[in-house]
């Protein structure tokens, strides 16, 4: 496992592009979008609180983890499937599940360090707030990316190829981004809207963050709607998911 971890891992920084790509979007947004004056006002819609202080680099740490989980990861999966990479291994006494596995693992330390990088440099330069609750903050991330990994291994199973992978990704991140209040904040839309997003998994992740970064710990409704959709991601992996 050890020794498919370090491979891929060399792999992945030889196509450096993608991973750095993941990496860079979110913190040069939260950079970018942390310029405009009105956001860094206490804003009633949200409590008080600022656009930036937790709002923004919650929806971009959503945005790093679902392109690594819904675009890179089937990518890679996909591809390998496609020039029979899996099929090989199957036969050898390394089963292919150590891939996924390393791969998985890959992409989740991808994601931390990407969390790591929006966190810190909205607090270096917008002088946004820290998470006040770490542990919380920590439990929330490492629960809602296990989860968007089990839906990225659905669209690894689903996508005939490589190519077409990144693209069945793009199609489900974009309106997840939008229910989790990427560009209208949960706290101002409509009901029926809201009532949407509250069971869509991003929403609860992004509320559970904000509220660790409040100092709180997140709602337990927040986490059951998180581990509820663990639960079925993984279980619709495991019967889609196809090795050759």
């Amino acid at each position: 496992m050890k020794k498919i971890l370090l491979v891929e891992t060399k792999l992945f920084l030889r196509d450096w592009a993608g991973g750095l790509f993941t990496l860079l979007l979110p913190v040069g947004l939260v950079l970018g979008i942390g310029q405009i004056p009105d956001l860094r006002k206490a804003d009633p819609n949200l409590g008080g609180e600022r656009f930036v202080d937790a709002q923004l680099p919650a929806t971009m740490i959503l945005l790093s983890l679902l392109t690594a989980a819904f675009t890179m990861l089937p990518a890679v999966l996909a591809t390998y499937r496609e020039q029979g990479i899996l099929r090989r291994m199957s036969t050898t006494p390394v089963h292919p599940a150590r891939l996924l596995g390393a791969q998985l693992l890959l992409n989740l330390a991808v994601v931390a360090v990407g969390a790591l990088a929006i966190v810190g440099s909205a607090w270096l330069v917008l002088g946004s707030d820290l998470p006040a609750n770490p542990v919380g903050f920590v439990l929330v991330f490492l629960l809602g990316a296990a989860a968007m990994l089990a839906l990225g291994l659905v669209i690894a199973g689903v996508a005939a190829s490589g190519k077409s992978a990144p693209a069945f990704g793009s199609a489900a991140m974009f309106p997840l981004l939008f229910l989790a209040g990427m560009w209208i904040p949960r706290e101002v839309m409509p009901d029926a809207l809201r009532t949407v997003s509250d069971y869509s998994v991003v929403g609860p992740f992004v509320n559970a963050l904000r509220d660790t970064w409040a100092g709180d710990w997140p709602e337990l409704s927040h986490l059951a709607v998180i581990t509820v959709g663990l639960a079925l991601f993984t279980a619709l992996a495991v019967r889609v998911f196809r090795w050759e």
